[in-house]
């Protein structure tokens, strides 16, 4: 067997030997930690759909997804916080054009804490005080006398920005806190620690307790789930955010209204967050 057959072979198996194909075209997401679950199922349901695409979707926080956005080298930011009016300019100096914000699924932001954790439920106040280190013991909430692990994600991740923001009144995290990479880090190590509390997406919410939380003292604690969130009846509901540089075309467009079609929210219901009501997927 010939050299040239053997690499033509191994081509083949990669995907064809000879020209490359004239209608393959690629789609680059960055950015959100809390969504590469998520990119990543939508990704392979509709490149079955369309062979044609290539998807590629990379993680990094929502940070790193703005600024590959800023700098042109994705098509496609994933968010889970709103960008910043600072942000958006900065796509218009580089790039010419104005941001294009997508909502694209909702999602619950939930305050975990491991299964042996007999803690069902704080109120806002409780969770910007044991974050930022004012209680240090569950027994000052309810629980057993022991001290308060605290994980949480990076500052480049969206969901660090969110829960500053709306849940510490953008006060400083204590300085017992342990930063870690993505959600997942965080969900691992409340799983093993039975005195750690942590926070993420509700995707990602599988062998740990989500608490229930109220907005204060004299409210009800509520669940995170879908009626609640789209009700505005938890607390710290949120959109998840695509970003594009101007208006999607061509293929990106295809893609995205696929996304907000009754067959790609159903998708973001099998991932665990929640699907958009129904006008808001109107592009």
């Amino acid at each position: 067997m010939t050299r040239r057959l053997l690499i033509c072979i191994a081509v083949a198996l990669l995907g064809g030997c000879g020209a490359p194909d004239p209608n393959r075209q690629t789609i680059t997401i960055k950015g959100s930690d809390t969504m590469v679950l998520l990119g990543q199922r939508w990704a392979e349901v509709y490149m079955k759909k369309k062979p044609s695409t290539v998807i590629q979707v990379t993680g990094g926080g929502s940070g790193t997804g703005i600024s590959a956005l800023i700098n042109g080298t994705t098509q496609i930011c994933q968010s889970s916080r709103p960008m910043k009016p600072e942000e958006k300019q900065q796509v218009r100096e580089r790039r010419n054009v104005d941001v294009h914000e997508i909502p694209v699924a909702l999602d619950a932001l939930a305050i975990y804490v491991n299964t042996e954790n007999p803690i069902e439920s704080l109120t806002l106040d409780q969770a910007s005080k044991i974050f930022r280190g004012q209680i240090t013991n569950w027994k000052d909430v309810g629980g057993r006398d022991a001290n308060i692990v605290l994980y949480g994600r990076e500052n480049n991740s969206g969901t660090y920005v969110y829960f500053k923001e709306h849940v510490l009144g953008n006060a400083d995290f204590a300085e017992r806190y342990q930063p870690l990479s993505g959600t997942a880090a965080v969900i691992n190590a409340v799983t093993k620690d039975a005195l750690s509390i942590g926070y993420g997406g509700i995707g990602y919410g599988e062998n740990v307790k989500a608490v229930l939380v109220a907005r204060d003292a004299s409210s009800p604690p509520v669940k995170p789930t879908m009626q609640n969130v789209l009700d505005n009846s938890y607390p710290i509901s949120r959109q998840l955010f695509w970003y594009t540089a101007g208006p999607p075309a061509g293929a990106v467009k295809e893609f995205t209204d696929w996304v907000l079609s009754p067959e790609g929210q159903e998708v973001v219901s099998e991932v665990g967050y929640y699907p958009l009501p129904p006008a808001t997927g109107s592009q």
